[in-house]
């Protein structure tokens, strides 16, 4: 999940200084493996997550989505369990904390000590380390639209990722959490690994893990290998080449929003482009489901019988028992294709009928596709700041 800053950041804010040189014996490449937290049978309030990540694009909400979340939650049970969630380990200062990955957003921020006991519960917390500094008048406060919020104080402390440390990384350290993180003991926090730009940290914005260590990796990339079904892997600084098939097409990456943005040129409804139409979107990890224009997305749907956007659920849905087609899209020379079996999102309760919620989901026109979980669990994916640029390939 990304942040959006109650107060705008000043366009006059630069990123930080460079901090301090990274701990020695380094690894100039290292991977590090996601731990499945399942949530089968979990309540989740679909609209409500669908309005999150609209507005942490600063997307418009469409009123049938907005009402829904505030209507309530409802029972819904992810098609595949083991993929609602993708935590990884990550040791912060004294703390050894699960954190989601999140190439959308530029914040490290977490549970801390300085929460109550309500407020944590359930959740491991930061603690900072002994070599830890306060960085006096430095804060951070974010909210989203279905109401969560978060905010804190900022430290400079050691950040171990697979163990690779930086010792002065600027580590977001929550005092105040609303119910909706206090609730979702899913996860600790989130570490971004967007563009530094976007950092929300003030009055001075900060570098992220990845920038900071980005020049001390045998090549300045990450990948991330997301899997249907299982625990994935992002590798830092090297292509592991048995992770993908064929080749790496690459594409360059816009970073002047702070995402990871590329342009698709075309899309198609099965395992095949039939559509030569460009659009922007951005791959982010943060995002569970694949978000895409209103008139993809109906192109899609008209192919699936007895769907609807549903004003109850703030969402596309659909019959359980209904035949979904491939969904396919053209990124540079590379023809990526999701599965049928990989775009059911949840099975939803409903007094009828078995009805489902669909991992395609309208992005509210606002200008970019947001490629989530659904479409990066059947890719693998390069991020390479050198240029920058974006590479895919199908998942071996």
């Amino acid at each position: 999940m990304s942040p959006v800053s109650k107060i705008a950041v000043a366009a006059a804010l630069t990123v930080g200084a460079v901090a301090a040189p990274a701990a020695q014996q380094f690894p100039s490449s290292f991977t590090v493996n996601q731990v499945a937290r399942p949530v089968a049978n979990k309540t989740i309030n679909l609209a409500a997550n669908y309005a999150r990540t609209l507005t942490k694009f600063k997307a418009t909400v469409p009123e049938h989505v907005a009402a829904a979340a505030v209507s309530g939650t409802v029972v819904a049970t992810p098609s595949d369990a083991d993929d609602d969630e993708y935590d990884c380990p990550v040791t912060v200062g004294s703390s050894t904390l699960k954190l989601d990955f999140d190439t959308g957003s530029s914040d490290l921020w977490v549970f801390s000590d300085k929460l109550s006991s309500t407020e944590s519960a359930g959740h491991s917390v930061y603690t900072p380390s002994s070599s830890a500094t306060e960085l006096s008048g430095y804060s951070w406060d974010i909210y989203y639209g279905d109401g969560s919020s978060a905010s804190g104080i900022v430290y400079d402390d050691k950040v171990t990722v697979g163990g690779a440390t930086y010792s002065k990384q600027a580590v977001e350290a929550a005092t105040e959490v609303s119910s909706e993180f206090v609730s979702d003991t899913s996860n600790d926090g989130l570490l971004g690994l967007g563009f530094s730009s976007i950092n929300t940290v003030e009055p001075v914005a900060q570098k992220t893990f990845f920038d900071n260590i980005k020049s001390s990796l045998a090549s300045p990339i990450f990948t991330a290998y997301l899997k249907h079904d299982a625990a994935g892997s992002y590798d830092f600084g090297f292509i592991d080449s048995s992770k993908y098939t064929g080749e790496i097409a690459y594409v360059d990456a816009d970073s002047s929003e702070g995402y990871w943005g590329f342009t698709a040129s075309g899309y198609g409804v099965g395992d095949s482009v039939t559509v030569d139409e460009s659009w922007s979107a951005i791959a982010d990890t943060g995002t569970t489901l694949m978000y895409l224009p209103t008139r993809l997305v109906e192109a899609y749907y008209d192919q699936v019988s007895g769907s609807s956007n549903s004003d109850y659920y703030g969402g596309w849905i659909y019959p359980c028992d209904a035949t979904l087609p491939d969904f396919s899209v053209q990124i540079g020379s590379h023809v990526a294709t999701v599965p049928a079996e990989y775009l059911t999102y949840a099975t939803v309760s409903s007094t009828d009928t078995s009805e489902c919620f669909g991992g395609i989901q309208d992005d509210s026109d606002l200008g970019l596709s947001i490629f989530g979980d659904t479409f990066l669990k059947s890719q693998f994916v390069v991020f390479d700041a050198s240029g920058p640029q974006l590479g895919f390939a199908t998942q071996a």
